[in-house]
């Protein structure tokens, strides 16, 4: 299992990533287009951390974290056979892959295909 991405939600980008660039040592790049607007740091092991503002007005903040598939199709079935839901099917994603989020009742497990 690998860590592919974890987003952080927040309505003060800034402040987020200065606490993360503190605590963490991560250095922060600019908002990348085709991950909402996120600003990207990448940690020592190669785990990309995002911190983006809500997309939306009902979108509340959040730290999701999105698992690295080798198939995002059969792991999401694999999933949904164990119980989740599917909260936002496979989309592709730019040039970055493709992500999915799956409910496991009420928590959000993010599953990325590079």
């Amino acid at each position: 299992m690998k860590v592919h991405y974890i987003e952080f939600v927040s309505p003060d980008v800034d402040m987020q990533c200065r606490v993360l660039a503190g605590a963490l040592g991560l250095t922060f790049g600019a908002p990348v287009a085709d991950l909402g607007n996120a600003r990207i740091a990448s940690a020592d092991d190669g785990t990309l951390v995002g911190v983006r503002a809500p997309l939306a007005e009902h979108e509340a903040p959040i730290v999701r974290t999105y698992f690295a598939v080798d198939d995002i199709e059969s792991a999401i079935a694999k999933a949904q056979r164990a119980g989740a839901t599917i909260a936002y099917g496979p989309t592709r994603q730019g040039e970055t892959g493709t992500w999915a989020i799956v409910l496991a009742g009420e928590v959000q497990v993010g599953l990325w295909q590079p």
